[in-house]
């Protein structure tokens, strides 16, 4: 293994890991807070402060074992979950705020790709394609991709689950809520185990963002190339 080649994308990685994974989070808590909980608030959740959210496990081990697994190709990551009290979300029925608040961490991670397309469109025109800001957006775009299409997999306790969770009929989403102590063994079995995650889920969701920001990036190059 060639460790200085790990070393850099350790450093190439970390940001848009951290960035990721924190903006996720406080996207959450302001949600919840915006409808009327505001349970995480009081826990000083909305905050881009990364120790707030950091899960040493998740934030700190996993990407860094997945980055020597995958010889530096790829890593990802998780903080710790934000606590909402669905009961006193009240702007608008409980299952629709659920949906909502749910839905603010993986379009944060959306939002976040979108913006390292357009640090990597400037990186390559206007910074003469610098290979540190080049590498880093690109892994920025990624990371953000990937946590927005893992996160929307429609299992409990992921941010999918509880977006499809809300439009379930009550007697059939009270059995999907049954699965949920057991929802992360399932989404490790499926992802380890066999194609479903990585290959039929994930791919293809990002594939295809992958190639809608193509023309931001095309039109940002030719404006300042």
């Amino acid at each position: 293994m060639d460790y200085t080649e790990l070393l850099r994308n350790i450093t190439l990685y970390i940001i848009p890991v951290i960035l990721g994974i924190t903006l996720h989070e406080a996207a959450h808590a302001y949600a919840a807070r915006w409808m009327g909980d505001d349970t995480a608030e009081r826990l000083g959740r909305i905050s881009l402060n990364p120790a707030r959210h950091i899960d040493p496990v998740g934030t700190i081990v996993m990407p860094l074992l997945l980055l020597v697994l995958t010889k530096g190709a790829f890593t990802f990551g998780y903080a710790k979950p934000v606590p909402v009290n669905y009961v006193r979300l009240r702007r608008m029925n409980m299952r629709s705020a659920m949906q909502i608040v749910a839905f603010a961490g993986p379009a944060a991670n959306l939002v976040m790709a979108i913006g390292w397309a357009i640090v990597y469109a400037l990186s390559t025109s206007l910074l003469g394609g610098e290979e540190f800001f080049v590498l880093m957006s690109r892994g920025g775009i990624l990371i953000n991709l990937a946590l927005f299409a893992f996160n929307l997999f429609p299992i409990l306790p992921l941010d999918g689950g509880r977006v499809l969770n809300g439009f379930l009929p009550r007697s059939l989403s009270a059995q999907f809520e049954r699965l949920e102590p057991y929802g992360i063994w399932i989404v490790l079995f499926l992802a380890y185990a066999t194609p479903v995650v990585f290959y039929y889920w994930m791919g293809p969701i990002i594939s295809i963002f992958q190639a809608l920001l193509q023309p931001l990036i095309y039109v940002i190059q030719s404006i300042f190339s």
